[in-house]
């Protein structure tokens, strides 16, 4: 929601009215990718799509996990959730349509977009669409993108977004990094316009040092950093920017019991990074900040 200054008035101990400016607390956004421990981009060379059905399915425990966690705190949130995972688990999606949180897009089968041509990212993300709004009964206007996978060579995904009806998108960080990001990108809510309309772009949450974007508040940097400073981080969007700070996580990194797949450094190091800790992290996030799902940043997008 939007941040609004309003006056209030009270007596000073002179008995003088005294005017002065009150901003009610910013309101974060809570979103998690409902995706399975075996999907992740970083997995993608050791498991294929064919051989998904084969794994152990350990989504829908923990996505519900996570949405009894945010009921305790009385929180709704976003949750993009691949469609693969909607065909196989309906009644999740139901119920968490049915909680009162957003059911948002996450692609069907987790691919990034730039290893698709915009044909192939049309059907994907119109089956995910259908699949999810038959599944939750109401209609989908967000989308997130596997792996933030929207960079500077695949904007035209944003034209299809909105033919198909979206009105925002949550995948375009701007960062630095090996896999995704558009660096010096807005870091915050805003309108993008496009030739065949407009859509509402929501980043994932950085801060700025030394001129450059530090990603904060989700996934492996939820992980990754002591939880000191991501509250630090998180207080200082909200304080000194008066903005919303986009918390991000997925429903394996509440489960640090989940197989392990074979892979490469790197890959292991990124996904079971400090998996142990993640479920004690959010929970105190969640007891000190406000959260909403992520529609409620629309109307403070410029």
């Amino acid at each position: 929601m939007p941040l609004r200054s309003m006056d209030r008035t009270h007596q000073s101990p002179s008995g003088t009215a005294v005017r002065e400016s009150y901003r009610p607390p910013v309101v974060n956004a809570f979103t998690v990718d409902v995706e399975d421990y075996y999907m992740v981009s970083a997995f993608a060379d050791s498991v294929r799509f064919e051989e998904w059905s084969r794994y152990e399915s350990r989504v829908e425990k923990n996505t519900r996990r996570l949405f009894e966690m945010l009921d305790r705190h009385g929180v709704k949130g976003t949750f993009f959730i691949l469609g693969w995972v909607a065909e196989r688990c309906p009644g999740l999606v139901r119920d968490i349509g049915s909680a009162g949180h957003e059911v948002a897009c996450h692609g069907y089968r987790h691919r990034l977009i730039y290893t698709m041509t915009p044909e192939q990212f049309r059907e994907d993300v119109h089956r995910a669409k259908g699949i999810l709004e038959e599944c939750a009964g109401t209609a989908v206007a967000g989308y997130r993108a596997a792996s933030y996978s929207i960079v500077k060579e695949t904007l035209w995904a944003l034209d299809i977004l909105i033919e198909e009806g979206f009105r925002y998108d949550s995948s375009i960080f701007p960062i630095h990094h090996d896999r995704y990001g558009i660096p010096g990108g807005e870091r915050f809510a805003h309108r993008i316009e496009r030739a065949g309309g407009a859509l509402v772009e929501i980043p994932p949450s950085t801060i700025t040092l030394f001129g450059q974007n530090v990603p904060v508040a989700g996934g492996g940097y939820l992980r990754l950093f002591p939880l000191g400073i991501t509250r630090a981080a998180i207080k200082s969007i909200n304080r000194r920017e008066g903005k919303p700070v986009v918390v991000y996580l997925h429903p394996w990194e509440i489960d640090p019991h989940q197989p392990r797949i074979r892979c490469g450094l790197k890959s292991r190091v990124r996904h079971y990074l400090n998996l142990k800790s993640t479920a004690a992290k959010v929970e105190s996030l969640l007891r000190e900040f406000p959260f909403g799902p992520m529609s409620s940043l629309l109307e403070g997008a410029r």
